[in-house]
């Protein structure tokens, strides 16, 4: 069927010649023939499709604009100009361009003018051109074997692009072949391409169908359609129910034991292999004791029964039991009753999970399993057994009774009892009658107890065949006596030399528990009235306080604890007093001390070395003839490094005045270097009238204890002099200064010299702290008089110890005049150019 194309006015457009006619309006005849043209035409081209005539005494130009002409699809239509003929030079397709707009124009040849202006819509006629088209060529899905009839297994979809609701655009669905042909079940398509099937599904006869389908238009002249594949997969269910196809083992057990599998339950089963249709489930009736399990094999699908709990024989020599299997899934079956030519067949279906359905029931079978009679071990009346004694009870006090019975009929009488674990070897067991007596004294604080409970195991034993040991646990309850002492936890101790009270704590500890132990009472003991006190002195924890009067050293004190009873003990408590200039105490210091690695060790051994090498180059190279070596003392502790590159001491002249003052004084100077508080070695005079030789030692120690004092104090005339190295691991010990002696001041005092020295040393070693070393500490300033400005005749000697150089040591004498007119010369030496300094 064919439609025609009308020209469609839009508008009227009349043009007058002259002024008149302007004025004047005149219906135009028109004279249009009906077109059409067919999509995909096949030609020949061009074609004529009409022509347009214009009721005109003039001549017009006829022009065509728009679709199909200069626009798209273009070149498709042509009209001469002169006559008005329209022609068709290509194909149209209707499914891109259904209607085609153009615009029609006349003008008057003589002058141009527009005569006539029309728009024009021409339809395109359709033809089947597009067969159906499905969405996909080929679909897949899967059904469960149990579905029942009706159930949509899938729809699939074509689509016609020729002209909507129109005979090309209309198609039909129909199934063309189904791949498996079986006898129990149809697939079918519905209008809307929904494909179901009738009947009933069976997988073990087709677990795969493939299914052709095809989509037809209604075409007039021609009808067009195209296919897909559809493949329909069948997931195995549970149609097949298992049956037991037989059994193996001895279904023997004997009494006692457990985890021994007695049988195995063989079963078939037609569904598929490691699916849930096809893996058995076992099911257990009459176990009352709940002393059995059953597991599926996962491999052969057979029940194994394994006893669980032990079994006695005494309550029965058989057990009776009944074992169901089934599948993990439930069971279903459709049987088809009738078929029918329209709508649905007639079938029965049975579903598991369905109430109404009969479905039949498991599969089950009855076992009998024989229990096997062995000697049982004797079992104690109470697996437990407790007493509760106090703590330091008498040997041979009962404690209590364990009785044990056979449950194989053997009289008490005939059973054994044997002590099992016993910590502490703390009791003894009656073999005969089981009673339980201590055999040591009990004590609650042992490493035996725990939480004051001690355990000990006894067994009693049977004479059967084979004899049997039953076990029991006998728990004793220890209550406390108070028994121990408070004790220190640490009775050694480091406090820091300061000018003000330092404090250090102080645990004790009782192994009584409440109302026998803590909190304690402290009390120190002895002299330590304004030296050492305690705050608080109530707790478990104390402060020791150390007041400032308190020397450096070891202290020894003595500290009574009491418990909450009032028993009391004497604790020794040593306590170390020391310097820590640098680190809170004592340990602190002593630890950043060792934290020196190799290196550092090594760099500092390499360093005295090389001092060393300098000290020897120096006393190779000195220009004197002259070799006095300094003196070393030995009961010191120390050790000075002989120095002997000074130049003689000429240059050291003591003025007339001073030195006859000093010479009919009749006084003696004896140089010696003394240690000060910070352990460094300070340089001081010690000076003895002649004329009080014989007066005894003791007052020479005052003396000197005196000016010790006095350089401590900073009361000497005197001033100090140190020579240290900034470094802190290593200082000198102090400087010596040094002049040379004739042989006859040598002769004269030498006995003198080495008595007074020792009895110095002595006296040196009574007044530091006992068991510290004086020359443990940093070097520091003692008797400091103001301002060096304030004395600028006193030079500073001071000696960079980590830039040292031996070569200054030639220099130092200039240095020392000023110390040197406060020395006492020898009266020996007065009439040569040396002083003693």
């Amino acid at each position: 069927m064919r439609s025609l194309i009308k020209l469609v006015v839009l508008f009227f457009a009349s043009v007058g010649a002259s002024s008149a006619e302007s004025r004047t309006r005149h219906k135009r005849a028109w004279i249009i023939d009906s077109f059409s043209i067919e999509e995909e035409h096949p030609g020949p081209f061009p074609y004529v499709l009409g022509k347009i005539h214009l009721d005109r005494n003039y001549r017009v130009a006829f022009r065509l604009h728009g679709s199909g002409v200069d626009e798209d699809p273009k070149d498709i239509l042509h009209i001469n100009e002169d006559t008005g003929i329209i022609s068709v030079k290509g194909r149209v397709d209707y499914e891109q361009y259904p209607v085609l707009r153009l615009t029609f124009e006349a003008r008057n040849v003589s002058n141009l003018k527009l005569d006539t202006k029309l728009g024009v819509e021409i339809n395109v006629l359709d033809i089947n051109d597009h067969p159906p088209k499905f969405q996909m060529d080929v679909y897949e899905t899967s059904v469960e074997e149990s579905d029942i009839q009706g159930t949509s297994v899938i729809t699939v979809l074509a689509i016609d692009h020729d002209k909507p609701e129109t005979s090309n655009s209309t198609f039909d669905y129909r199934i063309i072949s189904v791949t498996p042909n079986v006898p129990n079940v149809e697939f079918f398509i519905e209008d809307n391409g929904r494909i179901s099937f009738r009947g009933c599904l069976e997988y073990e006869k087709a677990d795969k169908y493939s299914i052709v389908v095809e989509a037809k238009d209604h075409g007039e002249a021609v009808r067009l359609s195209s296919s897909c594949t559809v493949i329909v997969h069948v997931q195995d269910k549970n149609n097949h129910m298992p049956t037991i196809s037989g059994r193996t083992g001895t279904g023997r057990v004997k009494e006692g034991e457990s985890g021994i599998s007695l049988l195995r339950l063989h079963v078939t089963d037609k569904d598929t292999k490691s699916t849930a249709a096809w893996r058995a489930r076992y099911m257990i009736y009459g176990d009352t004791g709940e002393h059995f399990k059953i597991d599926t094999d996962p491999e052969t699908n057979d029940g194994i029964l394994t006893v669980i709990k032990p079994l006695d024989f005494e309550e029965g020599a058989e057990r009776h039991l009944s074992i169901s299997v089934e599948n993990e899934e439930p069971y279903f079956s459709c049987q088809v009753k009738r078929k029918t030519s329209t709508g649905l067949w007639k079938v029965t279906n049975i579903k598991g999970n369905s109430e109404n359905m009969a479905v039949p029931a498991p599969l089950s079978v009855n076992i009998t399993i024989t229990v096997d009679d062995i000697n049982d071990p004797p079992e104690f009346k109470f697996s437990v057994t407790e007493a509760m004694v106090e703590e330091n009870t008498d040997i041979g006090y009962p404690l209590a009774n364990c009785i044990a019975v056979d449950p194989d009929g053997i009289s008490i009488h005939d059973l054994v009892y044997v002590k099992g674990d016993d910590p502490g070897d703390w009791v003894n067991v009656d073999p005969k009658t089981g009673q339980i007596t201590t055999a040591k004294i009990l004590d609650r604080e042992s490493v035996h107890v725990v939480n004051n409970t001690y355990i000990v195991t006894i067994y009693a034993v049977d004479n059967g065949e084979p004899p049997m040991t039953g076990t029991g646990t006998f728990t004793i309850h220890l209550t406390d006596q108070n028994d121990n002492l408070p004790l220190l936890e640490v009775n050694i101790l480091d406090m820091c030399l300061s000018n003000e009270a330092t404090v250090a704590s102080i645990n004790a500890y009782d192994l009584d528990g409440a109302p026998y132990g803590s909190p304690f009472k402290f009390e120190l003991l002895g002299d330590v009235e304004g030296k050492w006190s305690l705050d608080p002195n109530y707790g478990t924890t104390v402060n020791l306080v150390k007041e400032s009067l308190v020397y450096s050293g070891h202290h020894e004190l003595q500290l009574k604890i009491y418990d909450m009873q009032g028993q009391s003990s004497v604790q020794n408590l040593s306590v170390t007093v020391c310097d820590c200039s640098i680190t809170p105490n004592c340990l602190l210091r002593g630890a950043t001390g060792s934290r020196l690695g190799g290196g550092a060790i090594g760099i500092m051994f390499v360093a005295l070395l090389a001092l060393l090498v300098l000290l020897l180059l120096a006393l190779l190279l000195s220009c004197e003839k002259e070799k006095i070596a300094f003196p070393f003392y030995p009961a010191s502790g120390d050790a000075l490094l002989p120095s002997n590159i000074e130049t003689p001491g000429t240059d050291c002249k003591i003025p007339d005045a001073f030195q006859e003052s000093q010479v009919d004084k009749g006084h003696v100077e004896i140089s010696k270097g003394l240690y000060g508080h910070n352990g460094v070695f300070q340089q001081t005079h010690i000076s003895q009238h002649a004329g009080n030789q014989n007066s005894s030692y003791q007052d020479f120690y005052q003396n000197l204890e005196g000016q010790c004092c006095d350089l401590h104090g900073g009361n000497s005339t005197y001033k100090s002099m140190t020579v240290h190295s900034q470094s802190k691991s290593n200082h000198y010990k102090g400087s010596m200064l040094s002049s040379k002696y004739s042989a006859s001041r040598h002769n004269t005092f030498s006995s003198r010299k080495e008595a007074l020295t020792s009895l110095i040393y002595q006296r040196l070693g009574s007044i530091q702290a006992p068991g510290q070393e004086l020359c443990d500490y940093d070097p520091k300033q003692y008797a400091y008089e103001g301002d060096s400005e304030s004395d600028p005749e006193l030079d500073a000697i001071s000696i960079d110890g980590n830039k040292f150089d031996p070569n200054e040591l030639r220099d130092l004498d200039p240095r020392f005049l000023k110390l040197a007119t406060l020395c006492s010369p020898s009266p020996t030496l007065h009439s040569t150019n040396t002083s003693t300094c």
